[in-house]
């Protein structure tokens, strides 16, 4: 009897619609092609635009349904951005009041946009990112352009995470 319940409960509960994370996707069967042009930059960091974009193309590359476009015209689907700030602030500091960690805080206005049904589909226009890093030389590294120059590796791991963060977003309807 209780066998056979629980087959009964595995069962339904297999037909329920679930599906594992960063597997599924909400968006229209029509869209096939997406367009992602060079995110729009007010800032003083130099290229952190083209970095971002082109993580966030490799991402919905590497999800394997769409075909990426850097381009606007001829697609289903359109995804813009402006990056709106960087703010790179003291985290913590050593017992000499010196800063020894920072935090990087990057905003941006981010538009999913279903170009043959005319409507948006996913927007965040005010998308913010969090990541602290540690000081790695003596510069000055309240300057973003110093920062990111002196720190690569924070870049891409900021770049990888928040094109994570999108394609997630948009793909599984969060």
């Amino acid at each position: 009897m209780v066998l056979a319940i629980g087959v009964g409960l595995a069962a339904s509960v297999s037909a329920c619609g679930y599906s594992l994370a960063g597997r599924g996707s909400f968006l229209p069967d029509y869209i096939q092609r997406i367009g992602i042009p060079v995110f729009g930059n007010n800032t003083t960091v130099f290229e952190i635009n083209q970095v971002l974009t082109e993580r966030v193309r490799q991402e919905f590359i590497g999800r394997g349904q769409y075909e990426i476009s850097a381009d606007a015209a001829g697609v289903d689907a359109l995804l813009s951005g402006q990056i709106t700030s960087i703010v790179i602030a003291p985290a913590g500091f050593t017992d000499q009041r010196q800063a020894s960690r920072y935090t990087v805080t990057l905003t941006m206005n981010v538009n999913f946009r279903d170009l043959r049904a005319n409507r948006i589909l996913w927007q965040n226009p005010s998308l913010v990112f969090r990541e602290e890093y540690d000081v790695t030389t003596g510069t000055d590294a309240l300057d973003p352009n110093a920062f990111f120059g002196q720190n690569a590796n924070a870049l891409e791991r900021i770049a990888e995470d928040f094109s994570r963060t999108v394609v997630t977003a948009i793909l599984e309807a969060f």
